[in-house]
C-alpha cells in the first residue's frame, strides 16, 4: 500500500469533516484509518496504482479540501495553539527524518517541530488583517539535508470569530423630507459595515433598528431605509427631529455586537397655510396736504410658510377710495403699503372705506383643497384737515403786452383763493429773483400785473416771472404760479444792409453790368406780405455812375451806368441807398454802399485794388525796385564798416577843450597803484609824496582866488603816509571855499611806497618766472576760463617743449 499522511486538527467542525473524509477513503482503499482528535497530512498525494491482479484502482472523490489547516483567530490561551501535524511514510521514527516549514509566517508566526512535524501558532492571529497563509512543507535527511520527498504546499486559514462591531462610516447623517408627507415616504438609507467574514456564520449579518425617533419615523431592518411613520407632520409645529439608528450583527440575536448613528431630519416647507389678517378692520389717517405717492399706512397678513410659499400679494377689491389710493407689496417685510394715488381734500370728502384682499402667489396643487389661500380686511382712511396754502385757479398764466407801452399798462390778472374752511384773504407778490430788473408789479390784493417801464421786444421778447399768493392770517404758506408774458412787436426799427462788404468793380467795366445784389435785415418781425423797398437816396439820384433796381423780393440790384473808371481819378465811390420796410408805421433808413475801383485783366479778374503803386514813377518795374533796395543796403553796410574802423583807433574822435565842464570823468592811461594807492586829487603830488610842499590848487575847478593852506595842514616830508596825505587832501577839498563840491573821478599812476606784493601789472607777470601753479583755475568754472587759458596752459606748453 502507498504511504499516507494523516492530519490532526482542533474543533468540532474540523473533526467531523476529517471523519467524513477518512470514511470515504477507507471505502475506496479498503485500508484501516486511525481516528484521532488531530489531523495528519500526507506529504505524497494519492496516485493511480495497480493491484495484485493488475487492475487499475482510482482514488475515491472526497468532499473536503485535503490540503488546508484551520486556526481560530484571537486565540488567547497560555500555550501556543497546535495547528496540525506533518508526517511522512519514509519516517521510520529513528530521528533521521527532518521536517522543514517555509512560506508566509514560517519561523515567526508558525513554528514546526522538525522531529515530530507538529505545527504551532506562536502569535494571536487576526482574520481582518490576513485571512490565510500559504506554507510549504518538506521532509529531508537530517544528516545530509537531502530531500526525502518532494515539497508539498498547503494553506492555513484563519477561522473568523465575531470580534468586530458594525460601524456607520458616514455618520452623522442629515436628511430632509417635506412636511405633510404620507406614511412610508422614504427619507434616506443608512448603511453600516462589519469587518467580520460575511461568508462564515452570522458575524457580519446586520439588522437595523430605530432607538430614537418613534413614532415619527421607522427603519427597514434589512436595508436601513428610514421612512415616515406618522401622518400630517407639520413643519410649523416642529421642524427638526433627531433619530438614532442601530445596526446589530449575528442577525440581531443576543450576543451580537452593535453600532449606532444619528440622523438629523428636517421637515421642508410646503404651502399648507393660507395668509391671515390679525384683525378685520384697520384705521388709518392722511392729511390733505400730502402729495401723490406718499405713504398712508401698512397692514400685514401673516403666513407661517417659508420662502415663496409664504409670499403674499395685496389688492383692493372694493371701496369708495379705489381711485384715490393704491396698495403695493413690500417684498422685504411682506406688508401691504397703502399710498396716495392723488391728493385728498378735507373740504370735499373726509373719509374713505376700502376692502383689501391678501392671497398667496404660489399654490401647491396637493393642498388646494385645503384652501382658499386668501383673506380680507377692511381699511378705513380718515382725511385730516390741514392749513393749506392758497390755490391758483390755473396751473400757469400767459399774457401779451405791446412793446414800448407806457408805464402802468395792465398785462393781466392772476387769481388764487384759500381752500380751507376759513377762506382767508390772499396777498400777491412777485419774487424778486424771477423779475430781477423789476419790469412788472402786481397788485397785492387784486393780483393785477402791470408794467413798470416800456419793454423792448428786440432786447427780450419773453418775460417768465412767478407770482406767489400767501394766506393772510395763516401759517404764511405760499403758492407760486408761472406767468409767461410775451412782448408784442411794434415796427420801431429801421431796416439796414444785411452785410457791410465793399463792392469791387473793374476799371474797364461795361455799362449796364450787374455788380451786386443787396439785401436788408430788420430787427422787427416781418408780417405777412411785407418786404423791403430799395431806392437811391435823393441826394444821389442824379449820379451818373450807378443805378438801382428794386426786385420787389426784399433785394435790389446795383448796375453800372457808365464806362471809363480810373483809380488815378477816383478809387472809391459811396452810393447812399434808402431802405423802407413798408410796416405800420413805416420805417426807413439810409445806408451807404461802398464801391471800390480795381485793376483787372482782360478776363475781368481783379489784380489789385490798392492805390499805393501810383505813388511811384510810371514805368518803374519790379527789377528797378530791387536794384534800389540793394543799393540802400550796400550804403548802410559801408557806413557800419566805417564806424567800426574808427572805433578801433586809440586816439579819441573828439578832443575836449579845457573848460569848466561839470559832472566830468577824467581817465588816465596809468596802471594804478598798489595797496597804498587810493583816491586822491592831485596826480603830480601823488607821484612823489616826499616832495609835496606848499599849496597845490585843485585841478577840477578854476578858482579866482587862491588861499594858502592852513598851517600844519600838510604832512612831514620825510615820513609821508599816503593814507594820511589823502585824508588831508579830502579835508582840504571839503573845506575849500573857492569852489563848490563838484564831483570828479581821477585815476593816478602812483603805486605807493612799501607795497609788499609789488606791482600788480599783468605785463610784468607774464615775463616774470613764477613757480605758482594755476591749474586749479580749470575747476573754477566758465567765468575763469580766460585766466585758465593764460596761466594754466603755460606749464603744459613748457612741458611739451
Amino acid at each position: 500500500d502507498p504511504v499516507r499522511l494523516r492530519v490532526q486538527g482542533l474543533g468540532l467542525q474540523v473533526f467531523l469533516m476529517c471523519l467524513g473524509a477518512v470514511l470515504c477513503s477507507a471505502v475506496a482503499t479498503s485500508a484501516p484509518l486511525e481516528h484521532s482528535h488531530r489531523h495528519r497530512l500526507s506529504l505524497h498525494r494519492h496516485r493511480e496504482r495497480t493491484g495484485k491482479e493488475g487492475q487499475v484502482l482510482h482514488r475515491s472523490k472526497r468532499g473536503w479540501v485535503w490540503n488546508q489547516f484551520f486556526v481560530i483567530e484571537e486565540y488567547t490561551g497560555p500555550d501556543p495553539v497546535l495547528v496540525g501535524r506533518l508526517h511522512s511514510d519514509v519516517d521510520a521514527g529513528d530521528g533521521n527524518c527532518k521536517y522543514i516549514l517555509s512560506g508566509e509566517g514560517a519561523g515567526t508566526i508558525f513554528v514546526i517541530d522538525d522531529k515530530t512535524g507538529n505545527i504551532h501558532a506562536t502569535k494571536t492571529l487576526d482574520r481582518e488583517e490576513q485571512a490565510q497563509y500559504t506554507l510549504t512543507a518538506q521532509a529531508v535527511d537530517r544528516a545530509t539535508n537531502k530531500p526525502l520527498e518532494p515539497p508539498s504546499e498547503f494553506i492555513v486559514k484563519v477561522q473568523d470569530i465575531n470580534d468586530n462591531p458594525p460601524e456607520f462610516l458616514h455618520g452623522p447623517y442629515y436628511a430632509r423630507v417635506p412636511e405633510m408627507s404620507n406614511v412610508g415616504t422614504s427619507v434616506m438609507q443608512v448603511t453600516a459595515t462589519d469587518a467580520d467574514d460575511p461568508t462564515y456564520g452570522n458575524s457580519a449579518r446586520l439588522v437595523y433598528s430605530i432607538l430614537q425617533g418613534q413614532p415619527y419615523f421607522s427603519v427597514e431592518p434589512q436595508t436601513g431605509i428610514i421612512r415616515t411613520a406618522l401622518p400630517n407632520m407639520d413643519r410649523e409645529a416642529r421642524q427638526e427631529y433627531d433619530v438614532v439608528i442601530q445596526a446589530k450583527d449575528m442577525g440581531g440575536h443576543m450576543g451580537g455586537l452593535s453600532g449606532t448613528t444619528e440622523v438629523k431630519i428636517t421637515l421642508t416647507d410646503v404651502n399648507d397655510n393660507p395668509p391671515k389678517f390679525p384683525q378685520s378692520v384697520y384705521a388709518m389717517s392722511v392729511s390733505e396736504d400730502k402729495v401723490s405717492g406718499e405713504e398712508v399706512g401698512r397692514l400685514k397678513a401673516k403666513d407661517p410658510d417659508l420662502g415663496e410659499n409664504g409670499l403674499v400679494s395685496y389688492r383692493f377689491i372694493e371701496g369708495d377710495g379705489m381711485t384715490v389710493f393704491e396698495i403695493t407689496t413690500d417684498t422685504d417685510t411682506r406688508e401691504g403699503v397703502i399710498k396716495l394715488r392723488k391728493p385728498v381734500d378735507f373740504e370735499t370728502k373726509r373719509a374713505y372705506t376700502l376692502r383689501v384682499e391678501a392671497s398667496n402667489t404660489h399654490l401647491d396643487p396637493r393642498f388646494i383643497a385645503w384652501g382658499p389661500y386668501k383673506d380680507t380686511a377692511t381699511v378705513k382712511v380718515m382725511v385730516e384737515d390741514a392749513d393749506e396754502p392758497p390755490a391758483f385757479m390755473a396751473t400757469s398764466y400767459s399774457f401779451e403786452v405791446e412793446e414800448n407801452a407806457r408805464d402802468g399798462t395792465v398785462v393781466g390778472r392772476v387769481h388764487a383763493k384759500d381752500t380751507d374752511v376759513a377762506n382767508n384773504p390772499v396777498r400777491y407778490m412777485i419774487p424778486r429773483y424771477t423779475d430781477v430788473e423789476q419790469f412788472f408789479s402786481v397788485g397785492p390784493e387784486d393780483g393785477i400785473i402791470k408794467t413798470t417801464r416800456p419793454l423792448d421786444r428786440e432786447t427780450l421778447p419773453w418775460h417768465n416771472i412767478s407770482v406767489s399768493a400767501t394766506e393772510i392770517g395763516g401759517h404764511h404758506q405760499d403758492t407760486k404760479v408761472r406767468v409767461n408774458i410775451k412782448v408784442k412787436d411794434m415796427n420801431d426799427n429801421a431796416p439796414e444792409f444785411a452785410t457791410q462788404n465793399e463792392i469791387l468793380v473793374c476799371e474797364n467795366v461795361s455799362p449796364g453790368k450787374l455788380i451786386e445784389t443787396v439785401s436788408a435785415v430788420d430787427k422787427d418781425e416781418m408780417v405777412h406780405r411785407q418786404y423791403f423797398h430799395f431806392s437811391i437816396a435823393p441826394e444821389a439820384v442824379n449820379n451818373q455812375n450807378f443805378s438801382l433796381k428794386d426786385n420787389r423780393d426784399s433785394t435790389a440790384s446795383i448796375y453800372v451806368t457808365r464806362r471809363g473808371f480810373s483809380r488815378m481819378t477816383q478809387d472809391v465811390y459811396f452810393l447812399p441807398i434808402e431802405i423802407n420796410d413798408n410796416g405800420i408805421p413805416p420805417m426807413s433808413s439810409t445806408n451807404t454802399l461802398t464801391i471800390r475801383v480795381c485793376s483787372c485783366d482782360s478776363k475781368d479778374t481783379i489784380l489789385s485794388c490798392n492805390v499805393e503803386p501810383y505813388i511811384l514813377p510810371a514805368g518803374l518795374s519790379t527789377g528797378a525796385l530791387i536794384a534800389i533796395l540793394a543799393c540802400i543796403v550796400i550804403l548802410l553796410a559801408i557806413v557800419v564798416l566805417f564806424v567800426a574802423l574808427r572805433r578801433q583807433k586809440k586816439e579819441p574822435l573828439i578832443v575836449f577843450e579845457e573848460e569848466d565842464i561839470r559832472e566830468n570823468i577824467i581817465t588816465y592811461d596809468d596802471e594804478g597803484g598798489g595797496e597804498e594807492d587810493t583816491e586822491a586829487f592831485d596826480i603830480a603830488t601823488l607821484q612823489n609824496p616826499d616832495g609835496a610842499n606848499g599849496f597845490l590848487p585843485r585841478k577840477d575847478i578854476k578858482p579866482e582866488l587862491q588861499y594858502p593852506m592852513r598851517p600844519g595842514g600838510h604832512p612831514v616830508a620825510n615820513s609821508v603816509d599816503v593814507d594820511d596825505f589823502i585824508k588831508t587832501r579830502i579835508n582840504d577839498a571839503d573845506n575849500d571855499p573857492t569852489a563848490p563840491p563838484y564831483d570828479s573821478i581821477q585815476i593816478y599812476g602812483y603805486e605807493g611806497r612799501g607795497s609788499i606784493a609789488g606791482s600788480l601789472s599783468s605785463l610784468e607777470s607774464v615775463t616774470t618766472d613764477s613757480d605758482l601753479d594755476y591749474d586749479y583755475l580749470q575747476s573754477w568754472g566758465p567765468r575763469f576760463k580766460k585766466l585758465a587759458d593764460l596761466y594754466g596752459t603755460k606749464d603744459s606748453a613748457d612741458d611739451n617743449s
